[in-house]
């Protein structure tokens, strides 16, 4: 079985490396990506405040909570909330209650303005409990920096893997294997590890090598990160297979992995952050690979949480992983 194993491993493998054009892109595109919106963004804010409430936004104080251009973002998790304070991920936290509390960043000039409003309305009344932080901002390509290696391993891992696997079958390679000793289980397994050790090398690469411009501010351990990203790339591998496993026309290989990763790719957090977004669509992200990837590194990266703390999304990854890997060895078809 190992021996079959490493076979197919080692063959997949070669035949990736000797494509110089999708090596290439697999290389370059992340880095144009980074780049192009660390300077697109280097200088440019968000056009609304963004204020943390840590209760019920309706228990505000109607003239504050009437106020144009502030965006007020429920908050379930306090501490949680703090560290996007200090590192200027939300401009303010409140507290609803009389006298109301807020938190502001001391260093924060978004914050400032956000205070002086308040104080203009009349959550003034009676005088509110004023409390103070500090920290550090967090870059937009800081945080953006995840989401987007996560995208591209998402484009690589479902295209990579699904829609080679239905040029085989449409070429008559798995008809032919389907006459050795090989199995499917084996067959599909070598092919995960296979794509998992490509794209977790040119994550390293990707990674360190914008890293050493950009000097990301990460909070977290490297080793978690990487840990985070391989799990989750083992699980849109997985997906990629399942959709491959019965396919025969690559048309319809493409249409099913573009309606896939389309949605996954605007409704993961790759761009913009899903708080304060309609609970159904929050419902329809989490069922999503790249969401808990995505999630999961980026707290990582910009709060310095632990695997501990981010668990949560890597046992549905794990789950994920194994329930897309078990179904497609089970449909799958050689011919």
């Amino acid at each position: 079985m190992i021996r079959r194993f490493w076979a197919v491993l080692i063959g997949r493998n070669k035949e990736f490396l000797r494509d110089r054009g999708a090596l290439s892109w697999n290389l370059l595109f992340p880095f144009f990506v980074v780049f192009g919106m660390a300077f697109a963004f280097s200088d440019k804010g968000q056009d609304v405040f963004k204020v943390g409430v840590a209760g019920e936004v309706s228990a505000l104080p109607p003239g504050f909570a009437a106020t144009r251009h502030l965006k007020f973002v429920p908050i379930s998790d306090e501490g949680e909330a703090l560290g996007k304070l200090r590192h200027h991920q939300l401009d303010m936290l409140v507290r609803p209650g009389r006298p109301l509390s807020y938190w502001v960043n001391e260093n924060a000039p978004k914050g400032y303005l956000v205070e002086k409003i308040m104080l203009g309305t009349d959550a003034a009344k009676p005088a509110p409990e004023r409390k103070a932080v500090e920290g550090k901002a967090i870059r937009y390509v800081d945080w953006l920096v995840s989401g987007l290696l996560g995208m591209n391993m998402m484009f690589s891992a479902l295209f990579g893997v699904g829609y080679n696997l239905v040029r085989y079958r449409k070429n008559g390679v798995l008809k032919r294997l389907k006459a050795t000793p090989l199995r499917a289980a084996e067959f599909l397994t070598a092919q995960i590890v296979s794509r998992l050790i490509l794209i977790m090398g040119v994550f390293t690469v990707v990674y360190q090598g914008s890293d050493f411009f950009l000097h990301y501010q990460r909070l977290g351990s490297l080793l978690d990160l990487y840990l985070i990203f391989a799990l989750g790339s083992a699980s849109m591998i997985a997906l990629g297979l399942l959709v491959a496993a019965r396919v025969t026309s690559e048309e319809l290989a493409g249409g099913v992995l573009n309606m896939l990763s389309w949605p996954m790719m605007f409704l993961s957090g790759v761009w913009f952050s899903l708080e304060g977004a309609p609970r159904a669509l929050k419902l329809f992200a989490n069922a999503m690979p790249l969401t808990h990837t995505i999630d999961a590194a980026r707290a990582v990266m910009t709060e310095g949480a632990t695997l501990a703390q981010v668990s949560g999304h890597l046992w549905i990854l794990g789950g994920m992983t194994v329930v897309f890997l078990v179904v497609g060895s089970l449909t799958f078809k050689w011919d």
